[in-house]
């Protein structure tokens, strides 16, 4: 499966909180520059995904993210223990190394009620 040019290389993971299952998340990686990486293993090491692609020169130095409110996908609403009727956050943050290279695409599904999304930022 492919997004944006990036290829899926892990099954998506959930995070549970207190027993509660509360965001899903997807990652979406430059297939031919993790291959064979710890990046592709169930437990990255120290520091994770970025700290990986940092070794591999793809260090991440700028992020964006799109914010939505929707309705949960039947699979979704499983993997959370929602009512379809539940609405979700979807954050797609979209990581870039230097010159703007795209390094990571994250789609994470957030059960609305466990979250408070806050940005603090210069006008």
């Amino acid at each position: 499966m492919t997004r944006h040019g990036l290829r899926r290389i892990s099954s998506s993971r959930r995070f549970v909180l207190d027993g509660k299952p509360v965001l899903v998340s997807t990652s979406y990686l430059p297939a031919g520059l993790v291959a064979g990486s710890a990046i592709t293993q169930e437990d990255t090491g120290p520091g994770g995904t970025y700290a990986r692609l940092a070794e591999l020169g793809y260090k991440p130095v700028h992020f964006r993210e799109e914010i939505r409110c929707r309705m949960p996908s039947q699979e979704e609403a499983t993997r959370l223990n929602l009512s379809l009727g539940t609405p979700v956050n979807m954050i797609c943050r979209t990581a870039f190394a230097d010159e703007g290279r795209p390094a990571e695409i994250n789609e994470m599904v957030l059960n609305s009620a466990s979250y408070i999304l806050e940005y603090d930022f210069d006008a």
